[in-house]
């Protein structure tokens, strides 16, 4: 018998040492009341003592392994030692025991073996006077052997199932957890790059979804490329603000909050020094002749035209096209050398039709 490799199968089974189970109680009481004994045991037999996971007739819990009957019987798995009289047997006659208050005189001890072979422990049952089992009891005392090694195994795969299924909890919440990680990260990643494709002057032109949590996408992307051309703060905060409410407008009103509709943004930063925004929402348009400055004592209390005013006052160019459906607004970076503030002055004259704009002549009813 290798005896390193049962105790290492004894500890897999994770059983020494736990509390009472009933099924393994009904086993030793069957055994008992088949056998007519008064004493009946289900024994773990460890690297020195020998444990009881079920107890009939007795109160002792475990045993020294020297003085174990069971491990005698474990030598022999594929038999039932039988003690008919310990008095008369070498190995017990001088065990404490029997000497001793317990006073064993019968042993009939089935070992319990695992399917690789392993003698755990016995079933046995005890008796305080000589006799034998009829050749029937030996039949049941068997049939519970069989029964009680059952219970085992089946006690093992359900650890290991309850283990498992630990185990994949353990792993699908780490998963949730780098998912969300990896989607923080994702969402991160595409404010700063997913607006591509940029030109060679670092132009962006891309469709969002007329989505209020989708601003953020374009207005962390532009943030983040006049910081690399080393615009001032200042300067990137006002362009932020003006497209964050650019934007904003044309969700809530060029496409009516629908977030199934879609605006578009085109951002050109030069390398004059100079910033183009266009935004372009497929509404209705508007005349932007006939909103008034919203600072007008008469307009204070409107709720609308404060989102276009507020773009005058941040930008330095603001003008409308396409009826209202298109927004141009220019900022230049400012803070530079001469050649810088010519090179901005001829690209702003050479731009085109986008006109400065005032608050009465652009301001939209948004």
């Amino acid at each position: 018998m290798d005896e390193k490799a049962r105790l290492a199968t004894l500890r897999h089974y994770r059983i020494l040492d736990t509390e009472p189970e009933q099924a393994f109680d009904d086993l030793t009481l069957l055994a008992s009341h088949i056998c007519a004994t008064p004493i009946a045991l289900i024994t773990l037999v460890d690297a020195d003592r020998q444990w009881f996971k079920s107890r009939v007739g007795t109160s002792v819990t475990e045993t020294a392994r020297s003085v174990a009957f069971c491990a005698h019987a474990i030598e022999e798995p594929d038999d039932i030692l039988v003690v008919p009289d310990a008095l008369d047997d070498a190995r017990f006659r001088e065990n404490p025991l029997v000497t001793g208050e317990l006073g064993i005189r019968f042993y009939a001890g089935a070992p319990l073996v695992t399917p690789e072979g392993q003698a755990l422990g016995t079933l046995c049952v005890i008796d305080r006077v000589p006799r034998r089992l009829t050749a029937a009891q030996m039949e049941a005392l068997d049939a519970l052997r069989h029964q009680a090694e059952a219970q085992l195994e089946l006690r093992r795969r359900l650890q290991e199932l309850s283990e498992a299924l630990a185990e994949r909890d353990k792993a699908e919440q780490e998963q949730r957890r780098l998912n969300g990680e990896l989607n923080e990260a994702l969402q991160n990643v595409r404010r700063l790059s997913a607006l591509l494709p940029f030109c060679s002057t670092c132009q962006i032109n891309m469709v969002i979804p007329a989505d209020p949590r989708a601003i953020h996408t374009v207005t962390d992307g532009v943030t983040h490329m006049l910081q690399e051309k080393h615009w001032d703060e200042r300067k990137v905060m006002e362009v932020e603000l003006a497209l964050q409410e650019a934007l904003a407008n044309a969700i809530r009103h060029g496409c009516g909050g629908d977030p199934s509709r879609h605006l578009q943004c085109i951002v050109a930063v030069e390398d004059t020094g100079e910033a183009m925004i266009v935004v372009r929402d497929p509404g209705t348009g508007f005349d932007t002749t006939r909103v008034a400055n919203p600072l007008a004592p008469e307009n204070v209390l409107k709720p609308s035209g404060r989102g276009i005013f507020l773009i005058n006052q941040l930008m330095d160019e603001v003008a409308f096209s396409d009826g209202g459906r298109e927004l141009q607004m220019k900022k230049r970076r400012g803070g530079g050398d001469a050649r810088e503030s010519e090179a901005a002055s001829n690209a702003t004259q050479s731009s085109g039709p986008v006109t400065a704009a005032t608050p009465e002549s652009t301001t939209r009813s948004r």
